[in-house]
């Protein structure tokens, strides 16, 4: 039994829609006639309270296959209702008492009535939904790669992990789904009004003659009858569609809400007092003109000069609370600069350097501060959480200040002490990254991206859905700024990385592997040398977090007697999958490869000193490995790819310190840190530039 229960309950809607069509052929009495009007009547002004307390249109997704069968069972009730007046001249209570409510007696008023109905519901609300949901259904395709660009710019700055890109992402798919059954639902509503004029017109036209011709009746009593009956109707059916249609219109013009319609109405109208003080006003000065409603005028004018005065006054006092409040919370300040500093402990603090500090002007305070609603500290948190689940290490906490030395609008980065960054943003803007060929062209001031340095343009808020119709990343202040400081934060982590973290580290770990520490550390291998090598690592963008793969590979090492350079490429070896996991995308690995003949050159041009080893190569060689590498490095940048070159692991190192003084985003990896299940794909080759190749190439 409850199986069967839960069978049915499951199938319910499917087993609905069915009955509903067959009312297109079932002739139903008259009371469950008179039943089923009531609910299509409650079931519209239920799915209009419903679109109107919704923040997005995405929560009643549900609403264009339901306005399929909304419009369906009232065209099945209108079916029903034409037989049994056709039939009978009588549909049930419901059609007729709407009939005589409406008419009062007179057919002309009822008639005038209904298509005054009708007319609104044609002309004004179902054509506006209709073009509203067409341009909407539009812009959110059009507009699907520039947010799709901004969700992998996210993730890939860290502000968001992959299960909330893949959730943002399936919404956008869902959005433009969404708007595009919209636009075609608009088109029922249409017919189902143009559907309703045509079944009013066969009731009174069929009722009429069937009266006269067949039922013997004289022509005034039977126009009287049938003309109540179809007016009847023709309302009931027009009540629910009239406010489906309201309720359509009402869900493709979410669009900019925050909140429920009738919380964003009472408050964006209680935010301007002014407003209603001054229409009272006018309505005054209306009154005292001869010939006008003056009492209404006067009513009406005071009531809103008062109800002005009443939210203006709640609103200053509230002001004045929240002034009060941050009186409170200041914190005192010391009576002067020279009395603070003539203790000498208090000098000493000036000598502190912080690891990582960020400094910002006057206008991006309340970016930061969350008294204020700021949101960058929040953002940092969930930056640091993604960033040490990507490399294994946390980075220290950042100090954030102002400072009036900088311009409004700008901000320093700085790394123990020392300016590593700087910006610029515009609080009130969005930033448009350029695509490489845009759509169209938007209006905005010139910049350059701080974080990748593309060329962008601070555009206005109501400019952002345009520019990504025309293919723009559009991306918000906050996260621009966010994303510089992820990305200097990533490019200088190894600075970071002191002798407290890397204790710390180990601490970490002893938790998960005792023997493993107590074995290995500070044993066989120092803190100073495992700083070094974990240091190296992230230099080069290598995740740490594998620390005990790590630890394990530098006993081995340096239990042969090896030197710390050399033991680094065994660590990168021995975290092969790490990093072809890090650098490789679908599987594949785009590089740049070294001609054999050039390997061979800097494989003899390695010295060793008291220091250690280092390449000395050529100036003419080097001119030609740099050069070459910048015409590869453009190729990569048309593939969105940062580039990568792939050598021996005997010159690796070296060669990445020579390359990276010239191009410091370029990452050298050698072929035994990839792993055999990579498809690596050459796009470039660099070879020695003879001037006997010159020739035959000439």
């Amino acid at each position: 039994m409850k199986r069967a229960l839960k069978i049915a309950l499951d199938n319910a809607v499917a087993l609905g829609v069915i009955i509903i069509i067959l009312f297109l052929f079932i002739p139903l009495p008259t009371f469950l006639l008179d039943v089923l009007l009531i609910i299509n009547i409650g079931l519209s002004i239920m799915i209009l309270m419903i679109t109107m307390n919704i923040s997005e249109a995405l929560e009643f997704s549900i609403f264009p296959s339901l306005l399929l069968v909304t419009t369906l069972f009232r065209l099945g009730l209108n079916v029903s209702s034409t037989k049994l007046i056709l039939s009978t001249g009588y549909a049930g209570e419901v059609i007729q008492n709407f009939g005589q409510l409406i008419t009062s007696g007179n057919i002309v008023i009822g008639v005038v009535i209904f298509l005054i109905i009708v007319l609104v519901q044609f002309i004004v609300i179902t054509k506006g939904a209709e073009r509203v949901a067409e341009v909407a259904a539009r812009f959110t395709l059009d507009a699907m790669p520039g947010k799709q660009m901004a969700i992998d710019a996210d993730l890939s700055s860290g502000l968001i992990n992959e299960q909330e890109a893949r959730i943002r992402r399936g919404k956008i798919q869902k959005e433009a789904d969404f708007y595009g059954a919209m636009d075609g639902a608009t088109k029922i509503v249409k017919g189902d009004a143009v559907m309703s004029l045509i079944i009013t017109l066969i009731n009174f036209v069929g009722g009429v003659i069937i009266g006269v011709v067949m039922g013997g009746g004289d022509f005034s009593s039977v126009l009287q009858n049938y003309s109540i009956v179809t007016i009847g109707d023709g309302l009931v059916s027009q009540m629910p569609a009239l406010m489906i249609s309201t309720a359509t219109g009402m869900i493709v013009t979410r669009s900019v809400s925050e909140g429920s319609l009738n919380r964003d109405v009472v408050g964006q109208f209680k935010a301007q007092p002014r407003a209603f003080m001054a229409t009272g006003v006018i309505l005054l000065f209306l009154a005292a003109i001869p010939k006008t409603p003056h009492v209404s005028l006067v009513v009406g004018g005071v009531a809103l000069i008062g109800g002005g005065y009443l939210i203006k006054k709640n609103m200053d006092q509230q002001q004045a609370a929240i002034e009060a409040d941050a009186d409170e919370t200041q914190e005192e300040l010391p009576p002067s600069e020279g009395d603070y500093y003539k203790n000498i402990d208090n000098v000493y603090t000036l000598l502190n350097v912080e690891p990582i500090e960020m400094e910002f002007g006057y206008s991006l305070i309340p970016m930061v501060d969350e008294s204020h609603g700021g949101k960058l500290i929040n953002r940092i948190v969930i930056f640091r959480r993604q960033y040490a689940q990507d490399m294994g290490f946390v980075f220290p906490s950042i100090r954030l200040h102002d400072a009036s030395s900088l311009g409004t609008n700008q901000y320093v980065i700085r790394i123990r002490g020392e300016e590593v960054a700087r910006g610029e943003i515009l609080v009130d803007y969005y930033l448009a990254l350029e695509p490489a060929n845009p759509l169209g062209e938007i209006d905005g001031i010139e910049t350059i991206e701080p974080a990748y340095g593309i060329p962008s343009r601070w555009i206005l808020p109501e400019d952002r859905e345009l520019a990504e119709v025309y293919g723009y990343t559009v991306i918000d202040p906050l996260s621009v700024m966010l994303t510089h400081l992820s990305e200097t934060i990533r490019k200088h982590a190894y600075e970071l990385l002191n002798r407290a973290e890397t204790i710390q580290l180990v601490e970490n770990l002893k938790r998960f592997s005792p023997d493993l520490v107590e074995e290995a550390i500070p044993g066989v291998v120092s803190y100073a040398v495992l700083e070094k090598v974990l240091r190296n690592l992230l230099k080069e963008g290598v995740p740490i977090k594998d620390l005990s793969t790590i630890i394990e590979t530098l006993v081995d090492g340096l239990s042969q007697g090896r030197d710390i350079d050399t033991v680094t490429e065994q660590v990168r070896g021995a975290l092969a999958r790490t990093i072809t996991r890090r650098f490789c995308e679908d599987g594949q690995l785009r590089v740049v490869t070294l001609d054999a003949e050039v390997e061979t050159k800097i494989v003899s041009s390695l010295t060793r000193n008291e220091q250690g080893v280092y390449l000395a190569l050529g100036a003419d060689l080097m001119q030609q490995i740099v050069g070459q590498m910048g015409e590869h490095i453009r190729k990569f940048n048309e593939l969105s790819q940062r580039p990568i070159i792939l050598v021996s692991q005997v010159i690796r190192g070296y060669f990445s310190k020579m390359i990276t003084q010239f191009y410091p985003d370029v990452y050298v990896l050698s072929f035994n840190e990839i792993t055999g299940s990579v498809q690596i794909q050459a796009i470039g080759n660099i070879t020695m530039d003879t001037p006997a190749r010159k020739a035959v190439g000439t």
